[in-house]
């Protein structure tokens, strides 16, 4: 290890910036919304050509002296004068600071690493000076993937740690409370901003006696593309002791998953429902009440015609914590990654995604609403149906030359976009031996294509 980095609480700290310019106001843009002493000396300041953030402390348009530099913890100084430098940071050593110098690693005490503030959280990544923006990079790829609500999981945590530490007396009784905690669903409840049910929950962990709860997250897998997961998806994944997927799940996005999770397949296609939809909710339950962090994974988006909502009720009804995690839904994706525009200044002021599914004994969809121009229509399950479906809007009084789009698997590297027109949509899809999950658009933007290799299919 060549670098320690180390953690100076900021509470009564006093922090002294030196330097007119932009880079002294980025070293006080760092510490302006902590508890520390901030005082700020900007000698050569030209305050129009610099945009100063309002809770900035008023600046002292003058060199520091020694007796303004009494009691500094750090000094961060931004000059071009290294005379000027030298000279304030032996005044600021003499005072008991740490110093530094912006862009003069050989100059300073320490280096400002790249920083994750996340209030209560804070990460630093360094390279001793060697190589800022690489660490801004790394900054920038780890902060990505920290939730927004660690301020408050580490909050409550402060909070509660005297009671925890008065309840659990051994050190190491004490850290498994900490790691029950912090991977179930009292961090999940804080991370949302359920700040009482997540102070109950800690609580009720207290109790040694007391079984581990278990917790659902229902969670988009978008259409396949791993890259398309959301970032919350992709912590619940990394999090999770189960997760029961469908067979629309591939196995890349399943590969982001944490490696020793169980994985409970219950692949679902259409009409032939290997788990029904009742043992699918049923087995989410009995694994939550068993402790587990569960993560139930469903293709596209679990509310976009994936009976999300079903499921979210049944783990409602039963008590167990639930949190959904959007995804990117299929017609979205598909859509995208074919160049189909689903609206349109010139084409379609609306879109609407429809099933051409109906729940057995259900009621179709109305195609006599769904017929009108300018109105593009993305559906689903659409390609068993597909004649059905043409003469059903075409009865309706949309044109047979409306353009049409078939994209199956959608986003994956094995994607295929045939397009044609709305009265040669059933010989488009006889034709095409479709063997992935395929959408239909219809619609004069299902024209567009950026898909160099798309098959015309004419009437």
């Amino acid at each position: 290890m060549r670098l320690f980095l180390a953690s100076i609480p900021l509470e009564d700290t006093r922090v002294v910036v030196v330097g007119g310019g932009e880079p002294a106001l980025a070293k006080l843009r760092l510490f302006l919304g902590s508890p520390a002493r901030l005082s700020w000396f900007a000698p050569e300041l030209d305050a129009s050509a610099l945009e100063i953030p309002r809770t900035a402390p008023e600046p002292q348009r003058h060199e520091p002296s020694a007796a303004d530099l009494d009691g500094a913890r750090l000094v961060f100084i931004a000059l071009p004068d290294l005379d000027q430098v030298r000279r304030i940071a032996a005044l600021a050593r003499a005072a008991g600071a740490q110093v530094n110098v912006v862009d003069q690693p050989a100059l300073s005490d320490f280096q400002t690493p790249a920083l994750i503030d996340r209030d209560e959280v804070v990460v630093g990544i360094a390279t001793g000076g060697s190589a800022p923006i690489l660490a801004r990079d790394i900054r920038s790829r780890i902060e990505a993937v920290l939730p927004e609500g660690l301020a408050e999981v580490a909050r409550m945590a402060r909070e509660l740690r005297d009671t925890v530490k008065s309840s659990v007396p051994d050190f190491l009784a004490r850290r498994r409370f900490w790691e029950r905690a912090f991977r179930g669903p009292a961090a999940d409840l804080a991370a949302a901003g359920r700040t009482a049910e997540a102070r109950r929950e800690m609580l009720r962990l207290l109790n040694r006696a007391a079984p581990e709860a278990g917790v659902v997250h229902i969670v988009g897998a978008g259409p396949g593309d791993p890259e398309l997961l959301t970032l919350k998806a992709l912590r619940a994944l990394q999090d999770a002791d189960v997760i029961i997927h469908d067979r629309l799940v591939p196995d890349a996005v399943l590969d982001r998953a944490r490696r020793d999770a169980r994985r409970l397949y219950v692949g679902k296609t259409r009409g032939d429902h290997s788990v029904p939809q009742d043992q699918i909710e049923q087995l989410m339950i009995e694994e939550a009440r068993a402790g587990h962090r569960v993560v139930r994974l469903k293709g596209g988006d679990p509310f976009i015609f994936g009976r999300g909502g079903e499921e979210l009720a049944a783990v409602r009804a039963a008590g167990i914590p639930v949190f959904v995690v959007p995804g990117v839904t299929a017609a979205l994706a598909c859509a995208a990654s074919a160049g189909i525009p689903l609206t349109h200044r010139d084409h379609a002021q609306a879109v609407t995604f429809v099933t051409a599914q109906a729940k057995p004994g259900g009621t179709d969809a109305d195609w006599a609403r769904l017929g009108g121009p300018n109105h593009t229509l993305a559906i689903y399950m659409g390609t068993d149906r597909a004649a059905e479906t043409a003469c059903a809007l075409i009865a309706a009084g949309r044109a047979g030359s409306t353009p049409v789009a078939v994209v199956e698997n959608g986003s994956r590297p094995d994607e295929r976009i045939l397009h044609g027109r709305l009265d040669g949509l059933a010989a488009l899809v006889r034709g095409a031996n479709l063997t992935g999950p395929a959408l239909l658009f219809v619609g004069e933007t299902a024209a567009f294509s950026l898909a160099q290799d798309a098959v015309e299919v004419a009437a």
